[in-house]
């Protein structure tokens, strides 16, 4: 059975025995918010300046987007000052059963709610969600086709009108054998994110490239048990493919975004007070045991804004108001 990239990866991971609605995300790959709860104490601090800029409305709304097992909601809504609590609205989203131990006060969907009034963090989703594949042939595009039993790949016809115009628009290739990774799926759903925060911001965290450094073979990749693996869909492994996220930036504008930035997890995170600097000397002669824990965080805050690591991920930050 042939089937187009996008149709594959829905089935492997979101399907009736999907990667997704079967295993839990922390067993097989290595997140910010898996990394150090550092990650969720930022979030919170955007959390509070986005409910700062609206006037500290009387619901404030944290959403986070492809929760996986609830971590980063959890974390916030734990972290939140007294102050905020009464006020504070926290919903993960995701298409897996909702964990069983994650506090009640954190509501649990499979959409993310039709109006926002907060914050909107999406941490590794848009790369999973589903796309096609296309091939440049001497003739043009064609679709490449996947046998989910095997990985095994064959090219189809030419891709759809809308998915060609999105190819010459955001994903230029000059040889015939280049692939391209069509995101026109990817940018539909940050719109339909964007639609829906009445007053706030939406972020978007994830590998991403730009147009003008696409990869010309495409990143088609498949995860498992912490490892890398071929990215065959059959449902064994998680499939995942970097982010035009210049691409969702403008679908977000058309969406009613009046401000947009494109920058990396590590300018971000440094913006929100992580640097990874290590304590001072002095500290370990005065305070031994404290010098200790500063480090110990120092080494997480550096893992997340790592450039050649999570401090490398594309962060799409766009508000409405």
């Amino acid at each position: 059975m042939w089937l187009t990239w996008r149709a594959a990866m829905e089935s492997a991971l979101y399907g009736e025995k999907g990667f997704y609605l079967r295993e839990r995300p922390s067993g097989h790959f290595r997140t910010s918010v898996g990394a150090s709860g550092v990650f969720a104490e930022a979030v919170l601090r955007e959390l509070l300046e986005v409910d700062e800029l609206l006037g500290r409305p009387p619901e404030v709304h944290l959403v986070d987007v492809g929760a996986g097992e609830g971590v980063l909601a959890a974390r916030v809504a734990e972290l939140a000052p007294a102050a905020l609590r009464p006020r504070l609205r926290v919903t993960a989203v995701d298409l897996a059963p909702r964990p069983p131990r994650l506090p009640e006060e954190i509501a649990w969907s499979a959409a993310c709610p039709e109006e926002v009034c907060g914050l909107v963090v999406a941490n590794e989703w848009l790369d999973n969600v589903p796309l096609d594949v296309a091939e440049r042939t001497t003739d043009g595009f064609r679709l490449v086709l996947v046998d989910p039993a095997t990985g095994e790949e064959r090219l189809g016809d030419a891709p759809a009108e809308a998915d060609l115009a999105w190819l010459a628009r955001w994903w230029p290739t000059r040889a015939a054998g280049e692939r391209a990774e069509i995101g026109r799926s990817r940018d539909d759903a940050w719109a339909e994110v964007v639609v829906r925060l009445a007053r706030g911001r939406a972020v978007a965290v994830d590998y991403a490239h730009s147009a003008d450094g696409r990869p010309p073979y495409g990143t088609l990749a498949g995860y498992r048990d912490g490892a890398l693996v071929a990215p065959v869909p059959d449902g064994s492994c998680d499939i995942t493919a970097h982010v035009a996220l210049d691409a969702c930036a403008a679908a977000g504008e058309r969406a009613g975004a009046v401000t947009t930035a494109l920058t990396t997890q590590r300018e971000a995170l440094r913006a929100l007070g992580v640097t990874g600097a290590r304590p001072p000397l002095d500290l370990a002669r005065t305070d031994p045991r404290g010098y200790l824990q500063a480090l110990a965080r120092a080494s997480q805050e550096a893992e997340l804004v790592d450039p050649g690591g999570l401090g490398g991920f594309g962060w799409l930050v766009q508000e409405r108001r």
